[in-house]
């Protein structure tokens, strides 16, 4: 995955601006007899990648970093910045381990290291409390929280651990250890803070004589459901996703998944230089497993083609499909998982044709590459659906071009270095049952254009990748027939549009989402990047911000099994009139129903049709409706996500800012839709005409 931190500029609009006159009606046409296919359970999949600590402080309950000493425990003074990745992005720091009791209290001891390459060491002398301590620990009050720590040391070292959440002698509990007998053992501690706090630390001390050593600890809160987070997973879970794709990312293509196997404790910490961050290793193949469990979703597996090879891919899937009389079978049944998980979607490589990717190679290399991991995956597993990694021709390029690509500007690169779908097309036909995209959308300030307009270009951008993608795949088709054939699918697995995360953001991941369900027949996977990123999460709650609020909304309303059906107008969307930047296709996505944009759908039952508006203005909108091939039999509903500013936001502990609110409507052939919104229409479709 290849981004960058990107901001926008949210606007103050609130519902107030919706001044002067009703726009002119729009006239909207739906034709039930032109169907699409119907929406796969996984159109609304999530992509999820450790970066730094982004799944170990969302989703992963563990508070503490660095748990088994990777970085040496030094003073402040003494530590070193990470260094720079591929990009040229700072790397991720971690909140370090810092000594107790003078700056030398703490030694690393690399001769007989609990895990990894060392393990801290406190020499005692009975007057000082020494140790080591980790601070930046956010606690809520009352609630319960559950460690441990492997220890090991002489018989007179007198051990305890303590949480401590304030400056006060009693804004702390301690618990004594029992003393070490010499070998390592595990020391299990519980703690209940009697007050909320942003900066509590965890401080493991002694006093006596001899020394003792720490090789790992851990903290996490006591309802965590095996490792998990049980609010974060919670709130992911009612997204009802379908499919989750993970871990995938920048980081699989230097990340050995044998090396996350087995007791968390005993796998060595390793560095991700895709990131340029520490992984503890405790989330493995099992825990991602685990996590789709509780999430009640598919697992979707992308192997590492950088730097690995197609005989770790084949034990991947054999430990993960195969019987446990199998090799690696019995590895997955040893280490507590008798039952295979059953995966069904495989990815191989993630973004192998990026400058910044590690294991970066050439098309026909990778294409060599490709070949031989689809031939040793599907000879543990044949009934695996793969999925190749590609990339159309508006996305690839010479490192630092700019350009904003058009069908017309793209038409040379087909079937070039340039075209790595192609590639697989020409050149790995046979070993792919679909193929994978990738986009990343940032928002551009236009400072010259009216309100409207620039709320207008800034909703419509995300969504024009999805119809470059679109309009692509029908090139792809005409010089491949057998694609329609082979019923050969586009998964785009990750996409995201970086900025604010409020109501103006929301409506251009709702126009986002109802782009992709014009192209069902072909477009039947999607993943977006993050998971987390649905959330607002802090260190002690959870909710689920306005990119949730979208995808639960049209999860639920034109989630799997509803058919798109045609939807027809007379106002073409315009070219974009403020064109910024770069990285922007030049197409024009959205419904021909210019200023609205429009989806249509019947229920999985055909007993109901289903409407979604997009109005990304400030002013209220009208649809003249026309319905062709079907006719409605009664009232109606209609749910409203919006808010009071394009401002608006959900985060934890304020009042939610994006709601949703349903209420009747009247069947009629006028429908009525407030400004900045998306809304969905519910209406019974006749038996007649179903």
């Amino acid at each position: 995955m290849r981004y960058g931190w990107m901001l926008a500029a949210g606007l103050g609009l609130t519902m107030a601006a919706a001044t002067g006159a009703d726009a002119e009606p729009v006239k909207v046409t739906i034709d039930a007899a032109r169907r699409a296919a119907p929406v796969t359970k996984y159109e609304y999949g999530m992509f999820i990648e450790p970066i730094g600590g982004l799944v170990a402080r969302t989703l992963w309950a563990e508070m503490l970093d660095d748990r088994k000493f990777y970085y040496p425990v030094l003073p402040a003074s003494q530590d070193a910045p990470p260094p720079l990745n591929a990009e040229g992005r700072p790397g991720v720091s971690y909140r370090k381990w810092r000594p107790v009791g003078g700056d030398d209290a703490v030694v690393m001891d690399s001769k007989a290291a609990y895990v990894g390459a060392q393990s801290p060491r406190v020499a005692l002398d009975g007057t000082i409390r020494k140790g080591l301590s980790q601070s930046g620990i956010g606690l809520a009050k009352g609630k319960r929280y559950d460690g441990y720590v492997l220890l090991s040391g002489d018989a007179g070292a007198q051990v305890e651990v303590a949480l401590v959440w304030g400056p006060g002698p009693d804004d702390r509990q301690t618990v004594a250890l029992p003393s070490p007998d010499g070998g390592w053992s595990r020391a299990p501690f519980s703690f209940t803070p009697a007050a909320d706090a942003a900066d509590a630390r965890l401080e493991i001390t002694g006093l006596g004589s001899g020394s003792f050593r720490v090789g790992a600890a851990s903290l996490m809160p006591s309802d965590n459901v095996r490792g998990w987070r049980a609010d974060s997973t919670a709130i992911a879970r009612s997204l009802n996703s379908g499919m989750w794709r993970l871990p995938g990312g920048n980081f699989l293509s230097n990340w050995d998944w044998h090396g996350a196997l087995g007791p968390r404790d005993k796998r060595a910490p390793m560095f991700d230089h895709a990131w340029s961050a520490m992984q503890p290793n405790d989330i493995g193949m099992d825990e991602w497993m685990d996590l789709t469990k509780i999430l009640g979703v598919e697992p979707y597996v992308t192997v590492d083609a950088g730097l690995g090879d197609a005989n770790s891919a084949a034990e991947e899937v054999e430990y993960l499909n195969g019987p446990a009389t199998s090799a690696w079978g019995a590895r997955r049944a040893a280490n507590g998982h008798p039952r295979p998980y059953g995966v069904k979607f495989w990815n191989i490589g993630n973004e192998p044709y990026g400058w910044w990717q590690i294991g970066k190679t050439s098309l026909d290399y990778f294409m060599i590459k490709h070949n031989a991991f689809a031939a040793a995956m599907r000879a543990v597993d044949p009934t695996i659906t793969l999925i190749g990694s590609g990339a159309m021709p508006d996305q690839l390029h010479p490192r630092d071009t700019k350009e904003n690509a058009s069908l017309e500007s793209i038409a040379p690169k087909f079937g070039t270095e340039e075209d790595w779908t192609g590639g697989l097309l020409a050149k790995a036909w046979g070993n792919f049952d679909g193929i994978s995209e990738h986009w990343y959308d940032r928002p551009e300030k236009r400072p010259n254009a009216p309100a409207d307009a620039e709320l207008m270009e800034y909703v419509r951008s995300p969504s024009n990748q999805v119809r470059m993608k679109a309009e692509e795949w029908k090139i792809y088709e005409r010089r491949f027939p057998a694609i329609k054939d082979k019923k050969i699918f586009l998964s785009i697995d990750e996409y995201a549009y970086f900025g604010e995360v409020n109501l103006k953001s929301a409506l251009a991941y709702a126009e986002v989402l109802q782009e992709m369900l014009r192209h069902t027949d072909f477009l039947t996977m999607a993943a977006f990047t993050t998971g987390a990123s649905t959330m607002d999460i802090t260190p002690t709650d959870a909710t689920l911000n306005s990119t949730g609020v979208v995808f639960k909304f049209y999860g639920e309303h034109f989630g799997a099994g509803v058919t798109p059906v045609a939807v027809l107008g007379d106002s073409e969307q315009p070219e974009p009139r403020y064109p910024v930047g770069y990285d922007h296709p030049k197409v024009r996505a959205g419904s021909p129903t210019y200023p609205l944009d429009v989806i249509a759908g019947l229920s999985p039952d055909g007993r109901t049709l289903r409407i979604g508006v997009v109005n990304a203005t400030t002013r209220t909108q009208t649809l003249n409706l026309d319905l062709r091939s079907l006719a409605l039999s009664g009232a109606g509903r209609r749910w409203v996500l919006t808010g009071a500013s394009l401002a608006a936001t959900n985060k934890v502990g304020a009042p939610t800012g994006v709601t949703v609110a349903d209420g009747s409507v009247a069947r009629g052939s006028r429908l009525t839709v407030p400004p900045i919104s998306a809304t969905v229409f519910a209406f019974p479709v006749s038996a007649g005409s179903r």
